[in-house]
């Protein structure tokens, strides 16, 4: 799962409403020696928003780290929407000038534009992205600490780095 070469990220997001206070989490896996997990927060949001966000805000993270030998970044996030969206909705999406296949406007567009764009970014450097599937709530250390942490970001209301360091150090609390 963490490998050399490799970026690895978790992502998630919740609401406490729908729309309500919201938060996302997005940990940051960086050649399985370092770990950034950063959680953020909206107060009026929803849960698709978040989950965006939380995949967004982990790719950008990823950028600063990117060097010559990153070779894959594999985003692992419990959220059909964001999979299926950004996997195979979007390049019709693009195509219709943003608009659904029932002619509607793509709900959440800007986020959209935004997580292509950073996409976009991300395979100008010479990186492949990879996404994942993972089954939310379920036996997933890894997206449950995610859970974890976009739950309390919706409920304190902060955005902040909850943890930067050591791998080694990090992945104790799952052993």
């Amino acid at each position: 799962m963490f490998q050399k070469n490799n970026i690895t990220i978790y992502t998630d997001g919740s609401s406490r409403g729908n729309p309500g206070p919201g938060g996302f989490a997005s940990i940051v896996v960086i050649n399985d020696e370092r770990v950034i997990e950063l959680g953020g927060h909206d107060k009026h949001t929803t849960n698709n928003k978040m989950e965006l966000m939380g995949v967004i805000e982990g790719l950008k993270v990823s950028l600063g780290h990117v060097t010559q030998d990153i070779q894959t970044v594999k985003v692992y996030s419990d959220s059909k929407y964001v999979l299926q969206g950004i996997t195979t909705w979007i390049h019709n999406w693009k195509k219709n000038n943003w608009r659904t296949a029932a002619k509607k406007e793509v709900l959440n567009q800007e986020l959209w534009q935004e997580l292509d764009k950073t996409v976009e970014t991300v395979s100008q450097k010479k990186v492949k992205i990879e996404w994942h599937y993972v089954k939310g709530h379920a036996d997933n250390p890894y997206n449950n600490r995610a859970d974890i942490i976009a739950t309390t970001s919706a409920d304190i209301g902060e955005t902040k780095i909850m943890f930067d360091g050591d791998f080694t150090e990090w992945h104790k609390r799952f052993d």
